[in-house]
C-alpha cells in the first residue's frame, strides 16, 4: 500500500526536469501542480525562469496542464497569460482530474508524467492514475494552512522510504 506514495522519480526542482529528455523518453504531456511545485503558494504569476521553462517544453512539442485543488481565480489568473490549459479544485489525490487532463490533451497515460511538490495528493494521485510520477521540493518553506497537516504526514512516509532505500530524500528544515 504505502508504494503508492513513492514517487517513480524525485527532484530538487522542476528546472532539473529536461524537456528534452522527457521527448527522448517519449513524453508528448505534462501534467502539473502549480503551489509550490511551479511557484509560491502565495505567488501570483509566473517567473521569468518558469517561462522560460514553459517555453523549452513547447519547443520540444510537450503539452502542459496545470492541474491544482486550489480554486478557479488562483488557477486562471496563473494559467491564463500563459495560455495553459487547466483544472481547479481537482480533487486530488482522486485520479479523474488527470485523466480529465490527458484526454483535453489528446495523449496516452503512457505519454504523460504528473509533476507536484506533495506525496499525498499529486504523487498518490498519478500513481493511482498509473502515470509515471516526479515529486519535486517544494518551493517554498511555507505553506497554505490546508497544507501543513499533510506536510507532517509526508515527512513520516519520505523517511520510511528513505530508511528502506527506495529514496534519496532531504529532510527540509
Amino acid at each position: 500500500m504505502l508504494r503508492k506514495f513513492l514517487p517513480n522519480e524525485y527532484v530538487k526542482s522542476i528546472y532539473e526536469i529536461s524537456p528534452t529528455k522527457l521527448k527522448e523518453r517519449g513524453i508528448k504531456a505534462v501534467i502539473t501542480d502549480l503551489d509550490n511545485t511551479l511557484i509560491e503558494w502565495d505567488r501570483p504569476t509566473a517567473t521569468p525562469n518558469l517561462i522560460r521553462w514553459f517555453e523549452a517544453l513547447r519547443t520540444e512539442g510537450i503539452l502542459v496542464t496545470v492541474v491544482s485543488n486550489n480554486n478557479e481565480t488562483r488557477v486562471r489568473n496563473f494559467a491564463d497569460p500563459l495560455r495553459i490549459p487547466f483544472i481547479h479544485q481537482a480533487r486530488k489525490p482522486f485520479s479523474q482530474a488527470f485523466r480529465k487532463a490527458i484526454k483535453q490533451m489528446s495523449v496516452k497515460r503512457e505519454e504523460a508524467v504528473v509533476i507536484g511538490d506533495q506525496v499525498l495528493t499529486d504523487v498518490l494521485g498519478g500513481n493511482r492514475g498509473g502515470f509515471y510520477t516526479i515529486l519535486v521540493v517544494p518551493v517554498s518553506s511555507s505553506d497554505g494552512w490546508m497544507t501543513r497537516f499533510n506536510r507532517k504526514l509526508e515527512r513520516r512516509i519520505l523517511r520510511y522510504f528513505k530508511r528502506k532505500g527506495l529514496l534519496e530524500w532531504e529532510e527540509q528544515v
